[in-house]
């Protein structure tokens, strides 16, 4: 998207990546003010045809990045696909712009996965898939997105839910 910049925080263990996406946007909205331009965190601000803007949330557990984490990984991802519409509906206001299908990301009323797929859902990196162990990155949270939502429900669905 035309003007778009990216950044990123982390590695970060549980409610801390919160915290620093919190103080990553306060710090880029007083840099924007001190230098006279505006900032959004809309997921797509301009309507046209290009990327909008996300926040893809890598994730893992200790079992996901063990010998054998890739089952660990694919079962956590199983679990996200027959969540997806809850956490759709969480993930940030507007997102239905970006979703589209288009630009390297899936359909909002669809999930997929796959290795190395940057138009899927949920992508999960080729390394990942070649050590047997890693991590994933959910590409569904729009830019807006609360990181205390979305990273409690990414959570709460691969640990805690039992389907």
């Amino acid at each position: 998207m035309p003007g778009q910049w990216e950044f990123q925080v982390g590695p970060t263990v549980g409610i801390s990546a919160g915290d620093q996406v919190w103080v990553a946007r306060y710090l880029l909205e007083r840099i924007t003010e001190i230098a006279g331009v505006v900032v959004t965190f809309d997921p797509k601000p301009i309507p046209g045809d290009w990327n909008g803007a996300g926040a893809h949330t890598n994730y893992s557990t200790e079992s996901m990045r063990k010998d054998g984490g890739f089952k660990v990984i694919v079962d956590a991802v199983e679990k996200l696909k027959l969540k997806h519409k809850e956490h759709i509906a969480a993930y940030g206001e507007g997102n239905e712009r970006r979703l589209t299908g288009k630009h390297e990301t899936a359909d909002i009323n669809t999930f997929s996965w796959g290795v190395a797929n940057r138009g899927a859902s949920v992508r999960v990196g080729r390394e990942t898939e070649q050590n047997g162990k890693g991590y994933f990155e959910d590409r569904r949270p729009a830019s807006n997105m609360d990181p205390y939502v979305v990273t409690s429900m990414i959570a709460e669905t691969t640990i805690l839910w039992k389907p």
